[in-house]
C-alpha cells in the first residue's frame, strides 16, 4: 500500500488515457497506489475535487484556497466549513504563505490562513499548507491559531530542517514530492535523512514537478512510487518499510481516510 497524500487530479493531463480518468487512476492502483487525495485549491474548484473523491472510493478531498488563489471574493469561515462538512473531505487546504510569487498580499494571505486554521481546529480535520519564503510568519500563524491535536501537514517541502522540527513540534507531518530527486536537491535530501519516517508523508503535487526520472514530463499519481523509493534510499529502509510507515502516517494524521 502507498499514498500519495497530495495531487491535483483535477488537472492532470489525461491525454495518455484517452481523457479517461478512470484510467489515470487505474494506472496508479496498479503500481500499488491505495490512496490519493486530490486538493482543493479555490471555492471554483471545490465540487470538482469533493465530485472526483465520490467517485473512486480510495479518493479523499480536501477545500480550502491557495495563497495563490486569493481573491477579492472572500472565502469565509462559514463557507469554509460548510466546504469541509462532507464525508469525503479530509482535510482543510491547501492554504498557507507565499511570498515568493505573491509578496503584495501579505496581509491577505495571512487572514486566509488564520480562518483555514480556525476551520481546522473547529471541524477536527488537519491543515494542508503551503509554505514558500514565509518560514518565521507560517510558522507563527499555526502556533496562534492552529490546534496541535489535529495538525497538518507541510505539503511539497523545500526549506530547512529547523522549520521542520519547529512544525513538528505543534504537532505537523511533513511531505516530501519528486524535488528530492533532483540533482540540485542534497540540502533538501538531508531534511529527508533527519525527519523521522514516523512524521513522514509522499506526494506527487500531480501535474507538478515529475521526480527524475520522468522531470520534465507531466507528473501523475503512479509517479510517487519514485519518490517512495528515494526516502527509502536515503534512510537505508526497504521499500516495504517506507510504504508502510508512510501509510500509517497518512491514515493518523488523516483519520477519516482509513
Amino acid at each position: 500500500m502507498l499514498v500519495d497524500s497530495h495531487c491535483h487530479l483535477d488537472r492532470i493531463d489525461l491525454k495518455p488515457y484517452g481523457g479517461d480518468l478512470n484510467l489515470a487512476v487505474q494506472a496508479a492502483t496498479e503500481r500499488g497506489v491505495s490512496k490519493m487525495l486530490c486538493i482543493g485549491i479555490d471555492l471554483n474548484n471545490a465540487p470538482t475535487v469533493v465530485g472526483i473523491a465520490e467517485r473512486f472510493p480510495h479518493i479523499y478531498a480536501s477545500v480550502g484556497v491557495h495563497p495563490l488563489d486569493i481573491s477579492d471574493e472572500v472565502c469565509s469561515v462559514q463557507t469554509l466549513s460548510e466546504l469541509a462538512d462532507h464525508p469525503k473531505v479530509v482535510a482543510i487546504g491547501e492554504t498557507g504563505l507565499d511570498y515568493y510569487y505573491s509578496s503584495d498580499r501579505k496581509e491577505d494571505q495571512q487572514r486566509s490562513f488564520a480562518q483555514h486554521l480556525q476551520v481546522s481546529a473547529a471541524c477536527g480535520k488537519p491543515t494542508i499548507v503551503h509554505t514558500r519564503e514565509a518560514r518565521e510568519d507560517t510558522l507563527a500563524i499555526i502556533a496562534e491559531h492552529g490546534s496541535p491535536q489535529v495538525g497538518g501537514v507541510l505539503h511539497c517541502f523545500t526549506e530547512s530542517w529547523e522549520m521542520a522540527e519547529a512544525a513538528m513540534a505543534m504537532g505537523y507531518y511533513i511531505s516530501f514530492s519528486g524535488i528530492i530527486t533532483f540533482k540540485n536537491a542534497d540540502e533538501l535530501r538531508e531534511v529527508v535523512r533527519r525527519v523521522p519516517i514516523e512524521r513522514l508523508l509522499v506526494e506527487t503535487d500531480s501535474p507538478y514537478l515529475a521526480p527524475v526520472p520522468y522531470r520534465g514530463k507531466k507528473n501523475e499519481p503512479k509517479y510517487v512510487v519514485e519518490v517512495a523509493e528515494c526516502v527509502a534510499e536515503l534512510k537505508g529502509l526497504s521499500y516495504q518499510d517506507v510504504l508502510r510507515h508512510t501509510t500509517q502516517n497518512f491514515e493518523r494524521l488523516f483519520p477519516l481516510a482509513k
